[in-house]
């Protein structure tokens, strides 16, 4: 039995339609996880604090991205990373920021950026999360685990803690300024971080 050419070509085109269809519709059933949220860079802060001879030494970082796919509700499958700027760093003055962005501590001229990608988000508490991830800095990696107490007012939710690295894992203060008597190894790193867009606890 013989089927018309005319025929056979629209039935051809249908079946290409309907596959091309099919595959237009995988990456939308493949997004499960939940919508980023939005960064409020003004209501958001990022500071750290550093000891000189025994004496705390606060600084900040003015200019910093982070990206945040998570539902409080369902932590597990949510994602959070952050990128500083290392450059921005604002710390005693000009001359002191001058001296950070050398190759000793920051050497923010090649390696401009530092981050941070979550691997792993555990809840701990009403509002409160373990999250385990990787910090890079000046091309040192090291696994950390970041508290965070999550508040919600409205539409704004707000992420904050605190964490200490050593300086020294990171290549932070080279040469002469490796000896911890001076400044010391241990730097506390404390952050608020604001977001638009996060689903409700």
């Amino acid at each position: 039995m013989k089927f018309p050419m005319k025929t056979l070509a629209t039935g051809l085109i249908a079946l290409a339609s309907a596959a091309c269809m099919t595959l237009l519709s995988l990456p939308v059933m493949a997004q499960t996880g939940p919508a980023p949220a939005q960064l409020l860079p003004a209501q958001s802060e990022l500071n750290f604090t550093s000891r000189q001879m025994g004496v705390p030494v606060d600084g900040r970082f003015k200019h910093f991205e982070a990206s945040l796919n998570f539902d409080p509700r369902k932590p597990e499958v949510g994602r959070i990373g952050l990128s500083i700027d290392l450059a921005s760093v604002a710390l005693g003055g000009p001359e002191v920021e001058a001296e950070l962005a050398k190759a000793a501590w920051f050497d923010s001229k090649k390696q401009a950026q530092a981050s941070f990608q979550s691997s792993a988000i555990k809840t701990v508490g009403p509002g409160r999360f373990d999250v385990a991830g990787r910090l890079t800095i000046k091309g040192q990696t090291r696994d950390i685990v970041v508290p965070i107490t999550l508040a919600q007012a409205g539409t704004v939710s707000t992420a904050s803690g605190s964490f200490v690295i050593k300086r020294l894992e990171f290549k932070i203060g080279e040469g002469e300024w490796s000896d911890i008597s001076v400044v010391a190894n241990e730097v506390q790193v404390k952050f608020k971080l604001a977001f638009k867009g996060l689903a409700p606890l």
